[in-house]
């Protein structure tokens, strides 16, 4: 199965509370996909470039979970998540990590 718009992974949030603001953000990063996952971005919604591969050189296989945190000092609750698959496809979501403790991709 490919990480593509017709078998598009469906991302459910799971909403908890978080820490506030401009603390560090952490949430649960849980790969219910059929695919695995090469690359993480996470970025602040309101600007133009993605930070660095939170996965670096490790993979998210499926059935896996990571802990995330973002510890950039924003006083922001709106970032955008880019998850790239094995196959080089991509998936992006706008999500407030306010209010969240984990975010789950599944299909």
């Amino acid at each position: 199965m490919t990480f593509t718009a017709k078998a598009f992974i469906t991302v459910s949030t799971l909403m908890f509370a978080a820490p506030a603001c401009a603390e560090d953000l952490v949430f649960d990063l849980i790969n219910n996909s059929s695919v695995t996952l090469h690359e993480l971005y996470v970025s602040a919604h309101d600007t133009d470039n993605w930070e660095d591969d939170i996965l670096g050189t490790d993979t998210l296989a499926s059935g896996e979970t990571v802990s995330v945190t973002i510890a950039d000092g924003k006083d922001t609750c709106d970032y955008d998540l880019r998850f790239v698959a094995e196959d080089g496809s991509e998936l992006e979501r706008n999500v407030d990590l306010c209010k969240m403790s984990s975010f789950t991709l599944t299909n």
